[in-house]
C-alpha cells in the first residue's frame, strides 16, 4: 500500500504547507511499512524538488507541460489519477486547501476512492483504516472509517508539524502533452499581493472586529501585526462594511486559517467566525464583553477596552524586542 502525496507549488516554490504534507505522508508510509512518492506538477527546478527529500520523500515525480501553468482542477485530477495508477498508490494525501477541496472529490470519483477530509492526525487504525477529524467548528471530533481500496486524505493546514527526515530521493521528470481544449479554466487577470504576509501562510494573525468601531481605528492592529511579523485579518461584518479588504475576512464564508497564534480584537466570536479559525494553535481574545463567545474558544482572554489594551500590548512587544 504505497503513499502518494501531491505537493503544490507557488510560482515554482514550496511552502511550509508542502513540507507538512510530505512529513505527514512519510509518517503514514512508515505506519504502512512502505515508501512515499511526492508528486509535483508544473515547472519546479531540481534544487527546489530536492527539498522534498529532506522531509521523507523517497521518490519525486515531476510532471511538466506548458498548459499545466494554469491550475485547472479537472486537468490536475487527471494527472494525479494517472500517476496514482502508475505507481500503485493506495493512499493519496492532498492539502485541505482550496486546491485540495476542488481536486479531491473529482479524484474520489475517478478512482472510486473514499475520502477523509480535513484530517488533523495520523490514522488511528489501519484495519479498519480510520482517520480523525474535527467537526462542528472544532467543538467535536469524528472517527471516519474509509473502506475503499484506494483512500484519499486531505490534511488540515498546520495540524502536523514538518519533521526533517532526510531521504536519498530520486527525481523522475515526466513530460506530458495536455490538450489545451480540455482546460476549462481561463485566467483573465492576475493580481498579486506584495509587501505583506499572505493571510493563509501566516504563523501569526492579528484580527479586528466591529469592536474597533471604525476603519480609522485600525492603526494599532496594523502596528501590532508589523511588530509581530503577522498578517492582518477581520470578521465578516467588518469586511461587509468595507472597513477592510474582503481578502482579510476569516470565517466559514471567508478564509479558513490555522496560524500558531490568532489575536482577536473586538470580535464577539460568532460560530461562523470560529469555524474559520478553530484550527489555530493558540487564540488570544480581547473584548469588553466578558460573556462574548470568543472567550469560550480562546486559550487566553483579556476583558478590556481594545483602545486601552492594544497600546499596552504594543509597548510590551517593543520592550521585549529591544
Amino acid at each position: 500500500m504505497s503513499v502518494l502525496v501531491y505537493t503544490e507549488n507557488w510560482d515554482g516554490k514550496f511552502k511550509k504547507l508542502t513540507f507538512e504534507l510530505v512529513s505527514y505522508a512519510s509518517a503514514v508510509a512508515e505506519m504502512l511499512n512502505t515508501e512515499v512518492t511526492a508528486l509535483s506538477i508544473g515547472n519546479v527546478d531540481e534544487k527546489e524538488l530536492k527539498t522534498l527529500g529532506q522531509y521523507g520523500a523517497e521518490k519525486i515525480i515531476n510532471v511538466t507541460d506548458e498548459n499545466l501553468k494554469i491550475l485547472d482542477s479537472q486537468t490536475y485530477t487527471n494527472v494525479i489519477s494517472d500517476i496514482a495508477s502508475n505507481t500503485g498508490s493506495e493512499v493519496i494525501i492532498i492539502s485541505n486547501n482550496n486546491t485540495g477541496k476542488a481536486v479531491a472529490p473529482r479524484l474520489s470519483v475517478r478512482l472510486k476512492a473514499g475520502i477523509g477530509a480535513g484530517v488533523t492526525r495520523l490514522p488511528l487504525s489501519l484495519n479498519p483504516f480510520t482517520v480523525y477529524k474535527k467537526t462542528y467548528s472544532g467543538n467535536a471530533f469524528a472517527h471516519v472509517v474509509i473502506k475503499s481500496d484506494i483512500k484519499i486524505i486531505t490534511l488540515a493546514q498546520n495540524s502536523f508539524d514538518p519533521v526533517e527526515k532526510p531521504a536519498s530521493a530520486t527525481i523522475e521528470n515526466i513530460q506530458v502533452n495536455i490538450d489545451r481544449s480540455l482546460i476549462k479554466t481561463n485566467i483573465k487577470d492576475t493580481q498579486k499581493q506584495t509587501g505583506r504576509i499572505v493571510l493563509t501562510d501566516a504563523d501569526i494573525v492579528v484580527s479586528g472586529g466591529r469592536g474597533m468601531k471604525s476603519p480609522d481605528n485600525w492603526g494599532p492592529i496594523e502596528e501590532l501585526a508589523e511588530l509581530l511579523g503577522a498578517a492582518t485579518a477581520c470578521s465578516r461584518p467588518v469586511a461587509d462594511e468595507g472597513w477592510r479588504p474582503i481578502g482579510e475576512h476569516t470565517g466559514q464564508t471567508g478564509k479558513i486559517i490555522a496560524p500558531n497564534l490568532y489575536i482577536a480584537v473586538g470580535i464577539s466570536g460568532a460560530i461562523q467566525h470560529l469555524a474559520g479559525i478553530s484550527g489555530s494553535k493558540c487564540i488570544v481574545a480581547i473584548n469588553t464583553d466578558k460573556d462574548a463567545p470568543i472567550f469560550e474558544a480562546a486559550d487566553f482572554g483579556i476583558v478590556g477596552d481594545a483602545f486601552k489594551v492594544l497600546p499596552k500590548l504594543i509597548e510590551a512587544v517593543k520592550v521585549m524586542k529591544s
